[in-house]
């Protein structure tokens, strides 16, 4: 029994140490995203007895052929999906190999559950971009490229699937990868390969095919496996406050998840917006103190003066970039509500732990899915993409999106049906909108910072830190 016991935790042990990859499959209805992802899952022998028993059974059920398997099974979990067999929903699993751990999100093709395929590409660290050998590069091709490079996912992979319905041709493979390395050369996106495989035969998935002698690359698996992975530009400190946790007298704490960055017991923090400057004194834990912490680490800070910290103040350190604060600020939507986007209409703006309201007060411009072209609108309905200027009630505390995801992306809220109608990315303050910091040693006026919210709602074209200067 010890030496089984042992077993288990020198196996979690080497699970904890494996570097974790998030990525995302996305592709247009019937490009066979759910069976390549049963197909990784099936033939990485990452299944336990159990599912392969359940996944022969289900296959029958569908009417599969012999020993022909569904692997489409192992993720289509709703019965809407499984009836019709195509994805809604996104469906997350998880797998490890020998080299590392994986999260995958399959997500829906159709055009309606964009959202959907958004809150999947949102923390992806790459895509997997399917595209039919039979038809090639399609409309929803150009709609999840150009979603997973504006939520920040800087590393894609194409898979031309169904490369056994052409006869494992060559030049057809190469003439979709062509089209879509043209296509990613508009969007902005850096880092493409491309891949010949059968989701249904199992081609260049997990091994090399003998169906395609003439590709000279690794198969998919292996790409997935080594690929360097980019957790983004900036490793600055920024620590969203969720809760003041004070038990008794003798204890004030403020918990949270660390959105970036690494922090140590004595470090000197800034709380942002007030400005208030103190010290780290104690990292809690539920398993006992810390003496560092960082990206993702769900903690409880203890400073070393009593300042006023509040849920949805961003505490950050000394000496290092702060982050941005305004009120106004430019931002891509994806917008996911029902109703169109409206701009005499009041939204609830959240982003980390902070909820406020907010207008979106202007439309740059709508991007033409079909060319990839800006052109101007004066209303965003469901699935569109676009530009627009925000407006908050208070102080934001951010950086922009491509320099941290996690403090720049956010979501509007309808204040009536709670529901959300909006992702959003944080492109910059606007040019008007100057409450931040001068310098790294700089404190913002927290006067200024909430007189420039109210005057830049009913006053855009003044600035507030001029008027303050003269009271």
């Amino acid at each position: 029994m010890p030496r089984q016991t042992e077993k288990i935790e020198s196996y979690l042990k080497d699970q904890e140490q494996k570097e974790l990859l998030r990525f995302i499959a996305c592709g247009s209805v019937d490009d066979g995203k759910s069976t390549l992802i049963g197909r990784l899952l099936h033939d990485s022998k990452t299944l336990y007895e159990d599912q392969i028993a359940a996944l022969k059974e289900g296959s029958k059920k569908g009417g599969a052929q012999d020993d022909e398997l569904d692997l489409s099974l192992l993720v289509d979990g709703l019965q809407a999906e499984l009836e019709q067999k195509i994805t809604i929903d996104v469906a997350y699993r998880y797998f490890s190999t020998k080299r590392r751990k994986f999260i995958v999100a399959d997500t829906p093709g159709h055009e309606q559950y964009t959202r959907n395929m958004a809150t999947g590409a949102s923390s992806a660290d790459l895509a997997i971009i399917l595209i039919d050998a039979t038809k090639g590069v399609s409309t929803q091709t150009k709609r999840h490229s150009y979603i997973v490079h504006l939520l920040g996912v800087d590393c894609v992979a194409v898979a031309i699937n169904k490369m056994d319905a052409i006869g494992y041709e060559r030049e057809r493979y190469e003439a979709i990868a062509a089209d879509y390395a043209e296509l990613a050369a508009q969007i902005g996106i850096k880092r493409v390969a491309f891949f010949p495989v059968s989701a249904l035969k199992g081609d260049n998935i997990v091994s090399k095919s003998e169906n395609t002698k003439w590709f000279d690359r690794t198969p998919l698996m292996e790409f997935l496996e080594t690929v360097e992975i980019a957790r983004g530009k900036t490793a600055d400190f920024r620590f969203p406050v969720q809760l003041v946790v004070r038990p008794d007298r003798h204890f004030r704490g403020f918990a949270g998840t660390i959105a970036s960055g690494v922090v140590r017991a004595g470090d000197p923090i800034r709380v942002l917006p007030s400005g208030a400057v103190s010290r780290i004194a104690r990292i809690v834990t539920y398993d006992g103190d810390l003496q560092s912490a960082r990206t993702d680490m769900a903690v409880t800070l203890t400073l070393t003066d009593e300042i006023d910290v509040s849920r949805g103040d961003t505490i950050v350190k000394e000496g290092e970039e702060p982050p941005q604060i305004a009120s106004d600020f430019e931002a891509d939507l994806v917008w996911l509500g029902e109703e169109p986007l409206g701009l005499d209409k009041s939204y609830l703006i959240k982003i980390g732990t902070k909820t406020m309201p907010a207008n979106v007060t202007a439309i740059k411009y709508l991007i033409d899915v079909n060319s990839l072209k800006r052109r101007e609108a004066s209303q965003i309905a469901l699935n569109s993409i676009c530009r627009v200027s925000i407006a908050a009630l208070g102080s934001l505390v951010f950086d922009p999106y491509d320099q941290n995801r996690a403090t720049g992306g956010f979501i509007l809220i309808d204040r009536f049906s709670n529901a959300t109608v909006a992702a959003g990315m944080i492109r910059a303050k606007a040019q008007s909108a100057e409450i931040a910091f001068a310098s790294k040693n700089d404190r913002p006026n927290a006067f200024e910072i909430e007189l420039n919210a109210l005057i830049r709602k009913h006053f855009p074209h003044w600035r507030a830190k001029d008027i303050s200067q003269n009271l």
